[in-house]
């Protein structure tokens, strides 16, 4: 799954990588791959479209930094937006049965 999505991310940084500004339209498109790559990694439905809405505002809005291309700039986006979506910081486990039970799915 982490894999599929780094696949695709990695994808969708070489297509824009070339581009030397971003326009709406090469927004429009990165944001569908960026869509469909969380939906292939079984990113809920919701938590996609709320994420690929925040980063195509962000995006549109950005004045392109000289220093970062295009690419680099739309993977920054992209990146902020995740990191506010799952936050920042770790989240402690506070057990307090004995046994605990931890139940993984994937």
């Amino acid at each position: 799954m982490l894999g599929v999505l780094t696949d695709k991310m990695q994808g969708l940084l070489s297509k824009i990588a070339g581009k030397k500004k971003l326009t709406e339209d090469n927004i429009s498109e990165a944001v569908s791959e960026v869509r469909m790559a969380l939906l292939e990694a079984d990113v809920n439905y919701g938590v996609a479209k709320t994420l690929v809405k925040r980063v195509k505002e962000k995006a549109l809005g950005d004045v392109v930094i000289k220093a970062v291309s295009p690419g680099q700039q739309f993977i920054k986006i992209v990146h902020d937006e995740l990191v506010a979506l799952m936050g920042e910081g770790e989240a402690p486990l506070h057990l307090t049965e004995k046994p605990a039970v931890v139940m993984l799915c994937g």
